[in-house]
């Protein structure tokens, strides 16, 4: 039985998976994990994953294999999952925080499937309706937290309100923030702008007396370029907006590959300013935001991109850990209970 800090890991989920994600522990062990006790519990098929942990020592020295040969599509629905996904790697990766053999489950497989197990195994934490999925999103001076990116697509404002008490201790954990600043997602920053659900979850951040720091509503381009740590919308609103920047990201890399190679000019002015240029090129890289954790459960789940590559997973692997090092689940539960009981004595309905 592994020891200390242990993060358990659907090694099977993922485009590339087994390979990716044995890669990308390797990954983490070289260059962010030094000095990082964490074991990593691997839940996948024994014979597909000796050959690749035997090319990657570190993992292998830190890791237990759990065998099962089933595994769970990236093109299953949820409900074919929870049926026939019993002792699949993804269900055992969950099951193990369940049973308290580790502390965080990790996966690149099938969101759905993902969220659909984790809600059976887990349970959602009392008083909270549905799990928000958040991740993390690049901006100007620093990283914001945006959720939900899609685990809900229809909301009502006392889950857009719990996403934000949510989303303020998620930023407080990794960050180390004392008041991360709210938003609320709209289409103006007028008080009459937005549908009736944006407006009623406005009035109750508005009249919260927990202490948080709501900045009221903001629009999509302040997501990377406003001073709001905290972005709050709805699982269809947010997944767009994600999958958009994705898009854009990788366009603008591309745009700028081929400017930069046009010609011998531009060839030895990108000699010339290479240390900026590859600056510029890992700010604007997706896979250092990758890791997207599942908040409201009686567990840590983090749901890493399923196309990503061995440095996008030992980004999120480093996300778990170091919510792993935090009392990260105890402030959720106190910040949900002071928000429950400020709703009855308001008088809002839940």
């Amino acid at each position: 039985m592994l020891e200390g800090l242990v993060i358990s890991i659907d090694a099977m989920g993922g485009d590339d998976a087994p390979g990716m994600v044995i890669k990308g522990l390797e990954y983490f062990l070289t260059h962010e994990g030094k000095g990082r006790r964490a074991r990593f519990l691997l839940h996948g098929d024994h014979a597909q994953l000796a050959p690749l942990l035997a090319k990657a020592p570190r993992t292998r020295e830190r890791s237990e294999v759990v065998h099962t040969d089933k595994t769970i599509s990236m093109d299953d629905k949820p409900s074919q999952a929870l049926r026939r996904g019993k002792d699949s790697s993804m269900w055992n990766a969950v099951a193990a925080v369940k049973a308290k053999r580790a502390e965080i489950a990790l996966s690149a497989g099938n969101t759905g499937a993902l969220m659909a197990m984790s809600k059976l195994q887990l349970r959602m934490k009392q008083g909270v309706q549905r799990p928000a999925l958040a991740a993390l999103w690049p901006k100007e001076n620093g990283v914001s937290v945006v959720l939900d990116v899609g685990a809900n697509i229809d909301v009502d404002a006392a889950q857009l309100t719990e996403f934000a008490v949510m989303g303020e201790a998620y930023h407080k954990a990794l960050y180390k923030s004392e008041a991360p600043s709210i938003g609320l997602l709209n289409v103006g920053t007028e008080d009459q702008k937005g549908n009736a659900v944006i407006r009623a979850a406005h009035e109750r951040l508005s009249q919260s007396q927990l202490g948080l720091n709501y900045a009221g509503y903001v629009e999509g381009n302040d997501i990377s370029t406003g001073n709001v740590d905290v972005i709050v919308t709805d699982g269809f609103t947010g997944n767009i907006a994600l999958k958009t920047a994705e898009g854009m990201a990788k366009l603008i890399g591309t745009f700028f590959t081929e400017a930069l190679q046009g010609n011998l000019w531009s060839r030895i002015l990108t000699f010339l300013n290479a240390f900026a240029l590859l600056k510029l090129k890992r700010r604007i890289d997706p896979r250092r935001v990758n890791g997207a954790v599942f908040l409201g459960l009686n567990g840590i789940v983090i749901k890493s991109h399923g196309g990503t590559d061995p440095v996008g997973f030992a980004n999120a692997v480093n996300i778990a850990i170091g919510l792993a090092e935090t009392d990260f689940m105890d402030e959720i539960d106190k910040r949900l209970d002071a928000l429950h009981d400020e709703d009855d004595n308001i008088g809002f309905i839940t």
